[in-house]
């Protein structure tokens, strides 16, 4: 199939572009910026320009690609998060979640895509309640803290109007927290492992949060077979152990050689990491994958995230 890959030269795009031409398929991988088409063509993926934000390049870029397939994975989180101002660091993701994903969709219906896959997000997105692992069917978090309202609108936006499309076949898929070369945690300034490696990340509380973790090169093998196969709806693409805080942090900890993790109460962590940082750390509800390995054929390369920060990092 012919594949335009939106979104082709960030944390997922990267190692997905290789794997779909890996896989048979002509990929059109979109970038912002000229400077990054060699990259691009030394993957195998044809480059074109393309501004998520601005209507009239995404429809130009689809008339050109001429694709069966739209992949959206246009974000933009060049720097660091800070959970109190969440949102403004969003900000520009929101946008192309809303505004970019009513764009490729416009796009799609003009020039007759039938297949468009979108990127979304779980883990701290589902209701805080007890009980099993939150499938697909859960819902999103009806109460999020006041720092984190306006993202999870925009990832609200994209999964009804890519996964309740009923002109197209919409499938969503909602990524845990990446981790791998190019993404958030691999090793840099200010990245997860930086962070960890200088004890600035301590455990919240009683460090209960349930994380979901995915290697990048895992999500990306859950998004080919998206664009190969699978029903239209939302897809959970975690991996098979989510685990706590007070779990996983002090392993990634030993994992890198570094001193465990500090821990810090709740009263002293809020002031600093808001509302929705002390909900990340003591309160955050972990997804199953069960639809996705099922309904999609989908094999994890690094089952659970011990595997991972063991060899994957």
């Amino acid at each position: 199939m012919r594949v335009l890959l939106c979104g082709a030269t960030g944390a997922i795009g990267t190692t997905l572009g290789p794997q779909l031409v890996e896989a048979g398929h002509t990929v059109v991988g979109t970038t912002r910026h000229e400077a990054q088409f060699a990259t691009l063509e030394a993957r195998g993926v044809a480059p074109l320009r393309m501004d998520g934000l601005d209507r009239d390049s995404v429809l130009a870029a689809v008339e050109q690609a001429k694709p069966d397939v739209i992949v959206h994975q246009l974000t933009s989180l060049d720097g660091g998060i800070d959970p109190k101002h969440f949102d403004r660091d969003f900000a520009v993701t929101n946008r192309l979640r809303t505004e970019g994903t009513d764009h490729l969709l416009e796009a799609a219906r003009e020039h007759g895509v039938g297949r468009v896959v979108a990127q979304s997000f779980t883990g701290w997105t589902n209701a805080r309640v007890d009980g099993p692992l939150a499938d697909e069917q859960a819902g999103l978090d009806p109460d999020p803290a006041p720092e984190a309202v306006e993202t999870l609108a925009a990832i609200r936006h994209v999964e009804e109007a890519v996964g309740g499309a009923t002109d197209l076949d919409g499938l969503v898929l909602r990524y845990g927290g990446l981790y791998g070369p190019g993404t958030g945690v691999a090793r840099g300034e200010e990245g997860l492992i930086d962070i960890v490696l200088k004890r600035k990340l301590p455990v919240v509380g009683r460090g209960q949060g349930l994380w979901c973790f995915v290697h990048v090169v895992d999500a990306a093998s859950a998004t080919v077979a998206a664009v190969e196969r699978g029903r239209p709806g939302l897809y959970n693409i975690v991996d098979d152990e989510p685990a706590p805080v007070a779990e996983w942090l002090p392993a990634l900890a030993e994992a890198l050689g570094a001193k465990p993790p500090r821990r810090i109460p709740v009263w002293l962590a809020r002031p600093l990491i808001g509302r929705h940082g002390v909900n990340l750390m003591t309160a955050a509800r972990g997804s199953s994958n069960a639809k996705a390995k099922a309904e999609l054929g989908w094999e994890l390369r690094y089952p659970t995230w011990r595997e991972g920060f063991a060899s994957g990092l």
